[in-house]
Parts: structure tokens; C-alpha cells; sequence
């Protein structure tokens, strides 16, 4: 050991510890800044080029950080296909343009009524019809001067007329083509979306959509309470399940392994004023494990029209070495990371419908009749229709404000989508539909569908195998290191254990040589003791 840190001074003693540090590293050209009686200008010239290799190489691990911070993930497709009987058929919502029968409620009579005589000539039935209806009608057409009136808060009854007044099963469906075997519809029951009553098919029960115990009381659900025990959205279906299971699934891609519906409409209750002048049905495919929310996203299937709709299924699967990672790192949600209140299984979809739900209630006090809600929570009347109305984009603009400036925990919804997700796409063609002379053909008297309409669907997979996308790792742990590794013996001849090397001259020696130093100048206060100084002679 240099001597100088044993017994000289603090200063040497440091510079001692610098020159043994110096000729013991492995590191590149730290060994000519130690050397002792060298030339200063040579400890200049090595202390700048170590300063720009440790400038240089501290460059390259920033901007090796930031790519994995930011950039930890990479969407592939798979590497194999994926057959079509390994996903749901999609459920299928069709929702009628026609939301009410005649008999029940003329709505443009009693709406001018109640425009241009406050509707004093209204009865209790009409004007009950009419605010009950109101919330379904086009607002922008009708609202020329933001007519409001009614109460703040709808009764308990507002869905029991709603669903009284709407066309029934018998009123919409005429006879349907399911995977090749002909049938009533009976497949398709009844539920409440944000267009009124529809009709729905291959959804997953309630119980296993909804926490029911978070939801209000009178909530109602109507929709067919079949379960799915061999499938989940995550999951898929499991190896057990058998082919004729639920939701159903398709063995192939063809008309006959898909859906032809016929429907219908009576003339006589068609309205122009509430739902303008666009007379048909609305559909929407989505997953089985989702609640429908139509006036999003719909194909529009117009009367006298056939509409061949070739679904091409996209799903999106992720990784088990991404759930490490933070969900906004890799820009979705495992089922069990996201809790919703109202939901047991969270989509992006799911999750927005609630946002809206909780947002709504904050805002007007109230939510639409739609909407999941608690015990709690009261359903809007008519005069709350423009302060929903108004909520929703309030909603859309405070996310897209949120998400362009990067500050997701302001957002209010913050809706990612699911780590596992499928949407089903359509590729859509349409003709005219010759059903009068069809009729004619099968010698069936057209005086028994007076005042009827028809309208045709055709739905099926177009290819019997697609190609998934994947989330995966693009970017972890093992790739930064490595490169920060790299860099640092590109740059500086560091290994990992030039680093344990510093610390062990910094810690254990420092210590070590500290001890030694105090117990060397011990000794040698005591030998000053025992050893007098020897006294000058006197004259």
C-alpha cells in the first residue's frame, strides 16, 4: 500500500488513495491520470478525452432510456392465422328507425300541439308519449328554438311505456336463416340501448356483464340469460368446449354458416318529425361481452334493400411479458387491472359508457334511461335533455384535451383499450329487394301485407382464417442493459465489474484504508511516548 495514505497528511493521503485507485482500474486511460511525475499537460490531454467519452457515452444511454421508456412496445401480427371458429360470431343489435306504433302516440300531431297550444289539448296518455318518446328523437332537427319542457327527473314507468309503445318481436322480425336452419328470430330478445328498444343476439347474460349488486334495483335487463361457460375474452374458448356452444361461434365462412334476417316495418307508424326522414333499421356488431351503444356505430339497413354485410374480424392479443408493465407504457388493460363499478368485464367500450354514466350524474344530477346506475341515481327528464345532450361533448372534448396534452390522470375516463379485444369490421353491398314479386311467385295473395315493408340482412365471415395483431415487448430490460453495456465498453472498456470494482475502491478499501491509516498513527503517538526525544548537552 502507498505509504502516503498510511501516515502523510490528509492531502497526500487523498492523492495516495486517487494514485492506488488509478493503477489498479480496469478502466481505459484512467491509469495515466494517477502516474505519478508525469508531465501536466499529459493529465490535461487524458482528462479531456475521458470527459467526452463519459459525455458521449451518457448521450447514447439517454436516448437508449427514452426509447425504452417510451417505446417499450411493438404491434406485430401473429405468426399464424387464426381460424374464425376460434372467435364469437359477433352479437348482433338491430334497433328499428321506428320507435313507436300509431295507436299509441302520434308524436308529430302532439308535438305541434303542445309547440304551438302549449299542448292544452293534449291528454295524460299523449303527453306521457310524448316526453317519454322525446328523448329518442333527432334534437338537432326538432330543436330550432331548444324547445324544453316536461320535469327534471322521468317516473319509474318511463321504460314500461317506452317498451309498451315500441314495435314488438312480431313487428320487427319476419322469419330468419340461422347458420342454415330457418327459425322465428327467436334467438333475438328484447333490451334497452341508447336507441330504445332493440333487439339483441349471442350477448353474454347479465350477471356476467353487470355487477348486479352496483346496480339499481328497477335496472332492467331483458335480454336472454344463456351463459357462457366455456369462453371468456381473454381467454377465448377453452379446449373443452364443444363446437355447439355459446356465444355461438361458426365453422366457417360462407352465407350458410352466417345469419339471413328478414325484417319488417308497418307504414302506418312511420314519423317524420322525431327521427327525421331516414326510415329503416340500425345494426351493430360487437363482442359478446359488451352492452351495445348503437347511435355510435351502426350500419344503416334502409327499407326495400337487401344488405350483405362480410364481416372481417380484428382482434388484438398482448403478451404475458407486458403485464409488468404499466398500462399507459403499453397502452391497454388486463381485465383485472381495471375495476370497473357498474361492469365485471372491461372493454373500452363498457369502460366509456359508464365514464359517460358517472359524468352525466355529476353534471345534471341525473342520468339518460340507458344508462347503468345505482340505487341512487334518478333517470333525466325531458327538461335535461340539453344538459345531457351538452355533458357528451363536454365528455369528448375534455378527453381529447387530456390525451393531446399527454396528462392522462386529468382525463376524465382514461378508457384504454382491453389488452384483448375484437372488433368486427363489414364490408357492405346492397340491392334492391323484389319482395312483391316473390310473393307473387310463391302464390301468396299481397293483399295480406298491406302497409308493410321489408328489409334483408346477410351476415357472415368472409375468410374462414385471419390474422391477429399482438402487443409484444419491444424493448425491456434485458435490450437496455445489454445496450447501456455496449455503449460503456465502446466508449470507456467498462465491465460490470469495473462498476463493483468502483465501488468496492470506495466503500470496503476507503474503509479499510481509513482504519489502517488511524491505527498506523496510534502506533506511532505511542512509540513518542515510550521513546523520550533525546535533550541537548548543556555547557
Amino acid at each position: 500500500m502507498n505509504r502516503n495514505i498510511r501516515s502523510g497528511s490528509f492531502r497526500k493521503a487523498l492523492w495516495g488513495f486517487f494514485s492506488d485507485y488509478c493503477d489498479n482500474s480496469s478502466i481505459h486511460g484512467v491509469k495515466y491520470l494517477g502516474e505519478r511525475r508525469r508531465p501536466w499537460t499529459e493529465r490535461v490531454w487524458w482528462c479531456i478525452a475521458f470527459v467526452l467519452s463519459i459525455s458521449g457515452c451518457s448521450i447514447f444511454i439517454w436516448s437508449s432510456w427514452t426509447k425504452w421508456n417510451q417505446s417499450p412496445v411493438i404491434v406485430t401480427f401473429a405468426d399464424k392465422s387464426t381460424p374464425v371458429w376460434q372467435i364469437p360470431f359477433p352479437a348482433i343489435t338491430i334497433c328499428p328507425e321506428t320507435k313507436f306504433k300509431m295507436e299509441y302516440l302520434n308524436f308529430t300531431k302532439a308535438f305541434v300541439n303542445w309547440r304551438d297550444n302549449d299542448g292544452s289539448n293534449l291528454t295524460e296518455k299523449e303527453k306521457l308519449g310524448l316526453e317519454t318518446v322525446y328523448h329518442l328523437c333527432n334534437h338537432d332537427i326538432i330543436h330550432e328554438e331548444h324547445y324544453s319542457f316536461g320535469s327534471d327527473y322521468a317516473n319509474d314507468s318511463l321504460l314500461e311505456t317506452l317498451e309498451e309503445m315500441a314495435p314488438n318481436h312480431y313487428d320487427v322480425f319476419f322469419v330468419c336463416l340461422i347458420l342454415s336452419n330457418a327459425s322465428r328470430c327467436d334467438s333475438f330478445t328484447t333490451i334497452v340501448t341508447d336507441e330504445g328498444i332493440c333487439f339483441t343476439s349471442n350477448l353474454l347474460s347479465a350477471p356476467e356483464i353487470y355487477r348486479q349488486s352496483h346496480m339499481h334495483s328497477d335496472y332492467s335487463y331483458h335480454w336472454q340469460e344463456r351463459k357462457a361457460d366455456h369462453w371468456t375474452l381473454e381467454e377465448g374458448y377453452d379446449a373443452k368446449a364443444p363446437l355447439q356452444t355459446y356465444p355461438e361461434r361458426v365453422l366457417g365462412a360462407s352465407v350458410r354458416a352466417g345469419y339471413f334476417i328478414w325484417l319488417q316495418l308497418n307504414t302506418e307508424n312511420f314519423d317524420y318529425m322525431c327521427r327525421g326522414p331516414v326510415q329503416g333499421f340500425r345494426i351493430l356488431l360487437h363482442t359478446p361481452a359488451e352492452i351495445p351503444q348503437v347511435s355510435r356505430h351502426y350500419i344503416s339497413i334502409p327499407l326495400n334493400q337487401v344488405i350483405t354485410v362480410s364481416v372481417k374480424p380484428s382482434m388484438f392479443s398482448t403478451s404475458k411479458a407486458l403485464k409488468n408493465y404499466e398500462p399507459t407504457r403499453r397502452q391497454c388493460y388486463f381485465n383485472h387491472e381495471r375495476q370497473l363499478h357498474f361492469f365485471r368485464i372491461y372493454t373500452q367500450r363498457n369502460c366509456n359508457l359508464e365514464c359517460l354514466s358517472l359524468y352525466t350524474k355529476k353534471k345534471c344530477g341525473c342520468v339518460r334511461f340507458f344508462m347503468p346506475r345505482d340505487n341512487d341515481t334518478l333517470i333525466c327528464g325531458t327538461a335535461k335533455v340539453s344538459c345531457y345532450n351538452a355533458v357528451e361533448y363536454e365528455l369528448l372534448r375534455a378527453e381529447v384535451t387530456a390525451d393531446l396534452q399527454k396528462n392522462y390522470s386529468h382525463s376524465p375516463c382514461n378508457c384504454l383499450p382491453a389488452c384483448t379485444s375484437i372488433v368486427y369490421d363489414a364490408e357492405i353491398s346492397q340491392t334492391d329487394v323484389e319482395w312483391r314479386k316473390m310473393l307473387n311467385a310463391y302464390r301468396v295473395p299481397e293483399g295480406e301485407f298491406n302497409g308493410t315493408q321489408f328489409a334483408a340482412i346477410s351476415l357472415f365471415f368472409k375468410d374462414t382464417q385471419f390474422i391477429t395483431s399482438r402487443r409484444s415487448e419491444l424493448y425491456g430490460w434485458t435490450h437496455f442493459i445489454a445496450n447501456c453495456g455496449g455503449l460503456l465498453g465502446l466508449f470507456m472498456g467498462v465491465s460490470l465489474l469495473s462498476i463493483i470494482e468502483i465501488i468496492y475502491f470506495f466503500t470496503i478499501r476507503l474503509r479499510n484504508n481509513f482504519l489502517m491509516r488511524r491505527r498506523c498513527k496510534n502506533i506511532i503517538s505511542k512509540i513518542n511516548v515510550i521513546v523520550p526525544k533525546p535533550q541537548k548537552a548543556t555547557v
